[in-house]
């Protein structure tokens, strides 16, 4: 299998981003942008087409089985994790790998995602007392707890941006979590939060829903946790 691999590169995120344009083979059928990536890296002798050296292609990876979300980035103009982006689906002969968009470049594939953990910080993302696990609120803080954190759900979002209020399902999906689980102390500081940094600022799109790697039911999801918190439906 041969395909071109078109990267989006820089060293620095000063620089000015060129296209880089590797033409790859493999005999690995069921081998992926995330070790295409590993085996160019490895190679001292690769040059791309134009005979120029490939220096180190820098990118987030971890677990390389779609565990971790280390890996995204933008794929064909989807985002999508590396690992789970097979050569063999892509039909075109030339593949176009680059960052995610929404979040700053730090060098070539790779962005700096602290926003995640900063807006988690913001909302209050921890709970003062024991959780409350029970079999009427196990299933939704079970789904909820498969979230990856990789960003791919702000990617699509049409309401997420540098700088808004609004946080996005990155910080909506392990909320819901904890309003699940908590006492009543602990739910009414989440539920303010939520209100503030989620529930005001959500389209409803649900680009996030069709995105998500880890295939959370962020629908089913948001409905449940805005009947607890703008509904008052609690569980009890």
């Amino acid at each position: 299998m041969k395909k071109k691999l078109d990267i989006l590169r820089r060293k620095t995120a000063n620089d000015k981003p060129y296209h880089q344009v590797i033409e790859y083979e493999t005999a690995d059928d069921n081998a992926t942008i995330a070790t295409a990536l590993l085996d160019i890296n490895n190679r001292s002798d690769i040059k791309d087409i134009n005979g120029n050296n490939v220096e180190k292609i820098i990118y987030q990876h971890s677990c390389l089985q779609r565990k971790c979300g280390a890996c995204a980035m933008v794929i064909n103009n989807h985002p999508a994790l590396a690992c789970d982006s097979f050569l063999k689906d892509y039909k075109t002969d030339t593949i176009t790998i680059e960052p995610l968009r929404k979040f700053p470049v730090v060098a070539d594939l790779m962005v700096d995602r602290s926003i995640l953990f900063k807006n988690l910080d913001v909302i209050g993302e921890f709970l003062n007392s024991q959780a409350d696990i029970s079999d009427k609120n196990y299933e939704n803080a079970y789904e909820a707890s498969r979230c990856l954190q990789c960003g791919l759900c702000l990617e699509v979002c049409p309401n997420f941006y540098e700088g808004a209020k609004f946080s996005g399902t990155a910080s909506f999906v392990p909320t819901a979590r904890l309003l699940n689980i908590t006492d009543s102390r602990d739910f009414k500081r989440l539920k303010k939060a939520y209100i503030s940094h989620i529930y005001e600022g959500c389209g409803k799109s649900l680009a996030c829903h069709d995105i998500c790697p880890a295939k959370i039911p962020i629908e089913k999801l948001l409905t449940s946790t805005n009947a607890m918190t703008i509904w008052k439906r609690r569980r009890k």
